[in-house]
């Protein structure tokens, strides 16, 4: 046998999406989507070629490429072209369309890492387009995009199961998390964190976040429901969907799950090792940490003003601030044990160790901060207003079962 040189030629898209249609092979449908390269996210640039595996030079039944299939491709070789983010997300938006059109229209579930390829792509090109334009703002449109892709899925009335796999008679509920996702990501970046409420109702009547055997999306689903309860001040069940996001994750996507975490367990008197938090470099949680050990609300104090920015930003500076109060219960505990744990301890010794942290006091503060911390069984006692002393039950004074949760 001669070589004559000549290299094998690459699949067209036509070939691609013909044999995708006559295999309902899940995979080759999603690669036909791939971003050009000029347009992907750095980790992306570089992606092994489309392989049609065998009998790629067989002859596909064209008959399958009905008028709607090649208008995606002809979008698909505008998105091509494209040279700007602008330009890549006004096609995107046409091609997101016309498939979930056509994702509607096909048969089991097979096309569905497809819709979940076309949606990455709207949420990424949107982002991308709206860091360059003064536009109506892209993300805005891509909502709707997304929302029509969820219904999709979500109204499929074949009955749900996880283990039937991707098949021509699954069913399209196989989809609905990952896309659920990509709108919590977007609802966030837009603020509007109340229409994530709409999404959860239905994803936990037909326990999709809990049936799915897609590990990487519910421990994203967990992600976003922690971060949405820790917003509406419902810590317990905050706790338990940020840890099980990360105690499932990758090591390198723990880091950013310990950002909404730590602030809760801190707030529920948890504190973690200093190894912890070396591990995943979380520096400015360190002397948050130390301050809440022992006491110290000068350090406290500082690290919360030095780093306010950033918690703010993440939306996690007034739970911490909270944590102000195991802060103060810890210094007049500590103040409680120097004097010998007398059960009467006068509130000018407590403002002098106020003062002495940094924070300029009178007795009437103090009293106030005593009784806040009474309230909440931080300490057991009672104050007496005349005498100006705070008088600590003889049982159990600083209760920790009151501040570990």
């Amino acid at each position: 046998t001669t070589y004559n040189g000549s290299m094998p030629r690459s699949p067209s898209p036509a070939q691609i999406l013909s044999r995708a249609l006559d295999q309902a092979d899940p995979e080759l449908l999603a690669r036909l989507f791939d971003l050009p390269s000029h347009l992907r996210p750095e980790n992306e640039k570089k992606m092994a070629p489309i392989n049609m595996k065998s009998g790629a030079d067989t002859p596909q039944d064209s008959s399958l490429l009905t008028d709607s299939w090649q208008q995606l491709l002809q979008l698909l070789a505008s998105l091509q072209k494209a040279q700007n983010a602008q330009g890549a997300f006004d096609v995107q938006k046409k091609i997101h369309s016309l498939y979930n059109a056509n994702f509607a229209n096909s048969s089991g579930n097979w096309c569905v890492p497809a819709l979940h390829a076309v949606c990455r792509n709207t949420f990424y090109l949107a982002n991308l387009s709206d860091g360059d334009t003064t536009r109506e703002s892209a993300k805005e449109m891509a909502v709707t995009l997304l929302q029509e892709s969820f219904s999709r899925t979500l109204n499929d009335r074949t009955v749900y199961n996880p283990n039937d796999g991707l098949s021509t008679t699954g069913s399209k509920k196989e989809g609905v998390l990952c896309v659920v996702n990509i709108l919590f990501k977007i609802y966030f970046k837009l603020n509007k964190l109340r229409l994530c409420k709409n999404l959860l109702k239905p994803v936990e009547s037909y326990k999709l976040n809990t049936k799915s055997t897609d590990m990487t999306q519910k421990i994203v689903f967990n992600y976003y429901v922690g971060r949405l309860f820790l917003f509406e001040d419902n810590f317990e069940k905050a706790e338990q969907c940020l840890m099980f996001a990360y105690s499932n994750a990758e090591p390198w996507n723990k880091r950013r799950i310990l950002n909404f975490l730590l602030p809760i367990k801190l707030l529920r008197g948890r504190l973690p090792q200093n190894r912890l938090l070396e591990k995943y470099e979380m520096h400015p949680y360190v002397p948050l940490v130390d301050g809440l050990r022992n006491g110290d609300l000068k350090s406290f104090s500082n690290a919360l003003e030095k780093y306010g920015e950033l918690f703010l930003k993440r939306g996690t500076f007034l739970l911490l601030e909270k944590c102000k109060y195991i802060v103060y219960r810890n210094l007049f505990k500590r103040c409680w044990v120097i004097m010998n744990k007398t059960n009467q301890i006068p509130l000018h010794v407590m403002q002098k160790a106020l003062i002495f942290c940094g924070t300029s006091v009178d007795i009437d503060e103090v009293e106030c901060i005593a009784a806040n911390l009474i309230y909440r069984n931080y300490m057991r006692g009672y104050l007496s207003h005349t005498k100006r002393v705070l008088v600590l039950s003889k049982r159990d004074p600083f209760p920790t079962a009151s501040v570990i949760k």
